[in-house]
């Protein structure tokens, strides 16, 4: 059983509706996160028995739980939408870890809500499993994200643009709140509300900021900053979440609401997946830019609580939101001088990396593996095709700063990934769950990604690029 400790819904009742999942047909646990379950010290016996699928499933809530359906707003491909919140999800309550961090047990596809917007409130179990997939895989690149701890199927089929069997993902996050929780109080002038929700997100995510001079500040340039490294790590690797909405993005600094995101196999800046995308807002480029343009949202919802007066008020918020560049730079640079084997920061840091990445835009390198290839050349390996200039000025640098070549290869090969999950071997798996019922292709690419750095036997399919009749050019919600 869960020891249940629901702070969230000791908020006033406006938060969010009390009520409980949809019955399900006939829950079947697909997969079990064994290794989360027992770091967050769950009994993973009790959550594979008939009581805990079924509370995975969203069709029975234990001793202790408050279900329930969070309300939020949010900018939605910049057009703000005053009421969204959980429209296939529910909160079932909070626990602790054994390392004292809160949790929340989040279903996803447990049917519909108030804020559902005709939406069926179920999900497919190709979605459910690409979550899976890319959120362990996150986690194990060391990015902070929501996990998965559980896949159930439901028994039961969703409709979409063809009919899917249904399942429901059960994860858990430091919290789920979101800019967009923000927003909806702010948008209604429920000033009350947003006291009451930022001083409960100091209390759970910023608790040295309760101290500050400026507590609402304070909490303010924490979410600035966790969002500054987390968009930097997601930079690094060549992850594009898709739909950087503000409902979507989370004041915890986690990665969250995974829907038609992809890592690049060849690099391009403007790259985009997302079928609904359609002017590129969300590109991999543009991550950095919306980022910062949705930590001036969050801005804008506190600015009352920031300054005595208005002008005090802006002038705050706009501080805030103006260290956003400098902090995703630094974090952003200090990533990828790592990537290339530097361990100073030089003056021309930043035009020697665009230059890397120009080049491999121009001959369509693999984003992923150039860098393992860099460090391949370093050990006697050949130069990466077109960037025989580039890796000329790049030696000079790392000759000046006199480290042996072996210990440079070795710092970048524990930085740079070998295995990603590649769009078209996640495709290849969830087509056999979903039309085969086989979850051996999921289950061996989930044991590739979730260790990414060394190399595996056996594995080297899972390495390479897509061959042309694999490339995957959209990727979707399943909403």
């Amino acid at each position: 059983m869960l020891a249940f400790d629901n702070s969230y819904a000791r908020l006033p009742e406006r938060f969010y509706t009390r009520m409980d999942p949809a019955r399900v047909a006939a829950p079947k646990l697909l997969r079990l996160n064994m290794p989360l379950a027992l770091k967050l010290g769950l009994d993973p016996e009790w959550l594979a028995s008939p009581a805990g699928v079924a509370m995975l499933a969203g069709a029975a809530m234990p001793e202790g739980a408050a279900s329930m359906a969070l309300v939020y707003a949010g900018h939605q491909f910049g057009h703000f939408s005053p009421q969204l919140g959980d429209g296939r999800a529910l909160l079932v309550g909070e626990f602790k870890a054994p390392d004292g961090q809160r949790y929340d047990l989040h279903l996803k596809g447990s049917g519909r809500t108030p804020y559902s917007r005709g939406g069926d409130g179920r999900a497919a179990m190709g979605p459910v499993l690409r979550e899976y997939v890319v959120s362990e895989a996150m986690a194990a690149l060391g990015i902070p994200t929501t996990r998965t701890l559980a896949a159930v199927a439901t028994g039961e089929r969703v409709f979409r643009e063809q009919i899917l069997p249904g399942a429901v993902l059960a994860r858990v996050a430091k919290s789920h709140i979101r800019v967009g929780t923000f927003e909806f109080f702010a948008a209604r002038g429920d000033g009350e509300a947003v006291k009451a929700l930022a001083d409960y997100a100091i209390q759970r995510h910023d608790p040295a900021a309760a101290n500050a001079a400026q507590p609402y500040r304070a909490f303010l340039d924490g979410v600035v900053a966790r969002t500054a490294d987390l968009i930097a790590r997601w930079m690094a690797v060549g992850f594009i979440h898709g739909v950087m909405n503000t409902d979507n993005m989370s004041i915890a600094g986690e990665t969250i609401d995974y829907g038609p995101c992809a890592f690049m196999d060849d690099y391009h800046p403007a790259t985009v997946f997302s079928s609904i995308d359609h002017q590129g807002r969300y590109a991999y480029a543009n991550q950095p830019r919306i980022a910062h343009w949705n930590m001036a949202r969050l801005a804008q919802a506190l600015a009352p609580l920031l300054g005595e007066d208005e002008d005090a008020a802006v002038a705050s918020a706009q501080a805030a939101i103006d260290a956003f560049a400098g902090l995703f730079e630094d974090a952003y640079l200090a990533r990828m001088r790592a990537k290339i084997g530097l361990a100073t920061a030089l003056p021309d840091d930043a035009s020697l990396i665009d230059g890397l990445l120009a080049a491999m835009a121009n001959h369509k390198a693999d984003f992923t593996l150039t860098f393992r290839h860099l460090a391949a050349h370093l050990g006697g390996g050949p130069i990466p095709e077109g960037l025989e200039a580039w890796v000329g000025e790049w030696r000079k640098l790392l000759a000046a700063e006199g480290r042996g070549l072996a210990d440079v290869r070795a710092s970048m090969d524990a930085v740079n990934p070998l295995y990603i999950p590649r769009n078209h071997l996640v495709e290849e798996a969830l087509a056999a769950a979903e039309i085969n019922g086989d979850l051996e292709p999921l289950d061996a690419l989930l044991r590739v990604v979730t260790a990414p750095y060394a190399p595996q036997d056996h594995a080297a399919r899972y390495a390479a690029p897509p061959l042309p009749h694999e490339i995957v050019e959209a990727t979707f919600c399943g909403t």
